[in-house]
């Protein structure tokens, strides 16, 4: 089809960083919403080479949605987007369907034409309940109503950056597919940083960040990691709601890039056993007009009384938040402790076995590292639970909490049964959403073998969330 009479958005790498940046520090400094929503509804009406707005928003799973809305249509009727709530796994029963998407217009991104398509910008969308408020089964949504809660009761931002491992195998669809391959096929085989100029792992990362950059990551480093095939590639920190939405965008750049370069990105947790896992290191901080409050140059391991309390909570409810940072069947492979697994409930400083790590830092970088979060878990849930319970959980008072001998569950249904008893998590979520969302799980656990044996099963693959459709559930 040609393109002769298309005059659509197509923007350089250098001028969408720009435009992203600047959108990006309005986020940070919480301009008011009336004013970013009418200065985007302003550049969507000026801009006549935008065709269309791609809406982005998550099911009670983490598992990315994405809508097209006619540009013209989406400026006139943006406060009145409505759609079927049933037809997402989680959402509404069929009798109770209808649900309508708020646009948050301070997340907003120019995209690369190559990757997304030529005419189009992004924008997350928050789920709204009939009676117009956030609604519950919407996680994004209940992340930014606890972080705006928190920044206007106490003046705290929540600050989150995650550094998520994945596998890059030959192949289009590798996970849609292992159903009649029975296996993944490597692209490199150097290991922990190491690949030549040109290979294709390589110019996959070097693709990807480029990505990334241009969408305002604000990139750190990239690399490949321990297993072959694997790759990390590194952003910096951000509000928390950001930083999810952020974790939302890797995963889906990643895996445009390695679509249209012939190959699969995975963020199964353990697709290859033999080789380390994924995961999603969560490094979490609390700031307050600008000063980190994680950060005490006398304290233990030169964090402060506040960073450790909040360890404490974490390590306190470990094994009630287990089904959330370790949300697949799969995801159970990754925790063993010969591949450096962050299997113990405890906390170091050197420990990478350890649940909770203290890197090194300063007054700008201190922080607290949670590493048994698996790349697969919804963003949005990890954070959210994660940072109430740091700040608002219960605080054990078993001796030697941080370096007791306790071990995170070694099987999905042991986690299961520890999220459902768990009164902290009803605190959490809601009675009905922490229902269903354990309905969710046991329904993807119930058609895997209970034990997960040492080969990777069909089944763990087949019905893994980040590759469900509605035909493949059906055939088992």
């Amino acid at each position: 089809m040609t393109s002769e009479y298309r005059d659509f958005l197509e923007l350089p790498y250098a001028e969408l960083e720009e435009l992203n940046l600047k959108a990006k520090e309005q986020r940070r400094k919480r301009v008011a919403i009336d004013v970013i929503q009418e200065e985007r509804l302003k550049y969507l009406r000026d801009e006549k080479r935008i065709k269309a707005v791609t809406v982005l928003f998550s099911d009670l799973e983490g598992r990315l949605h994405m809508l097209d809305y006619d540009k013209k249509f989406l400026v006139k009727s943006w406060d009145n987007l409505t759609f079927d709530g049933s037809s997402i796994r989680g959402f509404t029963a069929q009798k109770e369907s209808d649900l309508r998407l708020g646009l948050d217009w301070r997340a907003f991104y120019w995209a690369p034409a190559d990757v997304f398509g030529a005419g189009k910008v992004l924008v997350f969308g928050n789920v709204i309940d009939k009676d117009g408020g956030t609604y519950s089964g919407d996680i994004r949504g209940v992340l930014k109503q606890y972080s705006q809660e928190m920044f206007e009761k106490h003046g705290y931002t929540m600050n989150a950056a995650n550094e998520i491992e994945g596998f890059l195998f030959a192949g289009i669809d590798a996970e849609q597919t292992y159903r009649e391959t029975g296996a993944f096929e490597y692209t490199n085989m150097g290991g922990y940083y190491h690949s030549l100029p040109g290979d294709p792992l390589r110019e996959f990362i070097d693709r990807t960040a480029e990505v990334q950059r241009a969408m305002g990551f604000e990139n750190e480093k990239d690399h490949p990691e321990v297993a072959p095939s694997q790759f990390e590639i590194n952003y910096g920190y951000c509000e928390a709601v950001a930083a999810a939405d952020q974790i939302q965008l890797y995963k889906l750049i990643c895996r445009q890039v390695a679509t249209q370069a012939g190959m699969t990105a995975s963020f199964l947790p353990k697709p290859v056993v033999g080789v380390n896992g994924s995961g999603m290191h969560t490094n979490m901080s609390v700031s307050k007009n600008g000063k980190n409050l994680f950060w005490d140059a006398k304290g233990e391991e030169k964090v402060s009384k506040m960073a450790w309390q909040f360890v404490d909570r974490i390590l306190t409810h470990g094994l009630d938040l287990c089904l959330v940072m370790n949300s697949s069947v799969n995801s159970y492979r990754r925790l063993d402790p010969h591949f450096e697994a962050p299997n113990q409930l405890n906390a170091s400083a050197v420990n990478r076995g350890a649940m909770v790590r203290i890197p090194i830092g300063n007054e700008k970088s201190a922080r607290i590292e949670v590493r048994s979060v698996a790349p697969d878990a919804n963003p949005y849930m990890v954070l959210y639970t994660l940072f109430k319970t740091g700040l608002e959980g219960e605080t054990s008072k078993i001796k030697n909490l941080r370096s007791a001998s306790r071990y995170l569950p070694d099987n999905i249904y042991t986690a299961m049964e520890d999220f459902r008893s768990a009164e902290w998590t009803t605190t959490l979520l809601s009675e009905d959403v922490k229902a269903r969302y354990a309905d969710l799980k046991q329904a993807a656990a119930d058609r895997c073998p209970r034990l997960l044996g040492t080969i990777v099963k069909t089944s763990e693959i087949q019905f893994h969330h980040a590759v469900y459709n509605q035909l493949l559930w059906n055939q088992f």
